[in-house]
């Protein structure tokens, strides 16, 4: 008899348990099935991606730069889409503004500025309002009340006046030689102010709620500071609806900058967005150069509708009443 047939009396070896990867478990997930399920948003999502990334990486990729006056030829202007100029013989993809300025390169740089304005004021407001609702849901008392009137007061009045009014204030509080050059953080600042009020009555609601379980009430019998507990505790907790009014937030701030740049009290024309540019368009639109103020519309259509299809997806994913 083979040495190998006696029974062997050593203890089996514990299993291992494999910890699947961050990416396994992303693609595991419900999110991810819910995503991938509804081709709408799939599209919504790719088109967002390559928006975002032909706007931020338009220095290097852009096929001009259209605001170098340097490069810029007079005689290149109004020149149609994908149609040789009649006079230099150069082609442009979406055509030529009055001066000379190639199209799709405006509107990678426009796009640009639009989004670094609408991700900074939907942060600016998303701190601020988190902050503030935090601090309302847990103190309570006259502190909850006087930010809540204050909310109240300010959800009266439409976005767009409430940020004509503040941008008004910074440009007659700013001296003249800033301006130009402080634009574009009075615009993040005026368009946060103007809708922080949602990130507050969410997060208060969630703190009215979060602030009587027994994790909160054991924290403070052990002596836990206020400012801790809010931080990590309550906070981590009430995350999820907002970023979901973060996704819808964006595409309203994209679109509420555009509206101030197109009523010319946004970015300065040296220093243009969506807005701007569909604004410097409109002088030409019936003249028969149809495409300077085309191109960078349906860019910023395409831009805001598939940012916020995204946030309704997201709001309904993690709504578990729907699932």
């Amino acid at each position: 008899m083979s040495h190998s047939s006696y029974p062997s009396n050593r203890p089996a070896s514990p299993t291992i348990p494999v910890i699947p990867s961050v990416w396994r478990r992303i693609l595991d997930s419900d999110l991810f099935y819910s995503f991938i399920r509804k081709p709408v948003i799939v599209v919504s999502a790719i088109l967002v991606i390559v928006l975002v990334s032909l706007a931020f990486l338009a220095p290097w990729i852009a096929p001009h730069t259209p605001f170098d006056a340097a490069s810029l030829n007079l005689m290149d202007g109004f020149t149609p889409p994908a149609t040789a100029n009649e006079f230099t013989g150069n082609t442009y993809l979406l055509g030529t503004d009055s001066q000379g300025r190639d199209v799709l390169s405006a509107i990678m740089y426009g796009a640009r500025i639009s989004l670094i304005v609408g991700f900074a004021s939907v942060a600016f407001a998303a701190i601020l309002g988190i902050g503030l609702g935090l601090l309302a849901g847990y103190r309570g008392g006259w502190v909850d009340g006087l930010i809540m009137r204050i909310a109240d007061v300010q959800l009266s009045f439409p976005a767009i006046l409430v940020a004509l009014l503040i941008f008004g204030i910074f440009k007659g509080v700013l001296p003249p030689q800033v301006q130009q050059d402080a634009a574009i953080y009075v615009l993040i600042i005026s368009i946060g102010l103007s809708d922080w009020v949602q990130y507050a009555r969410t997060v208060r609601s969630s703190t009215l709620a979060e602030k009587n379980k027994e994790y909160v009430q054991a924290a403070r019998l052990f002596g836990v500071p206020a400012p801790l507990i809010l931080l990590r505790h309550i906070l981590p907790n009430v995350m999820g609806p907002v970023l979901v009014i973060g996704t819808i937030g964006l595409a309203l701030a994209i679109i509420l900058e555009s509206t101030l740049s197109f009523l010319g009290v946004g970015i300065p024309p040296t220093q243009p967005s969506l807005g701007t540019l569909i604004r410097v368009g409109q002088d030409f639109l019936f003249s028969g150069e149809w495409w300077i103020t085309l191109f960078p519309a349906l860019t910023l259509l395409v831009l805001a509708l598939s940012v916020n299809l995204l946030g309704d997806w997201l709001r309904d994913a993690l709504n578990p009443r729907l699932r």
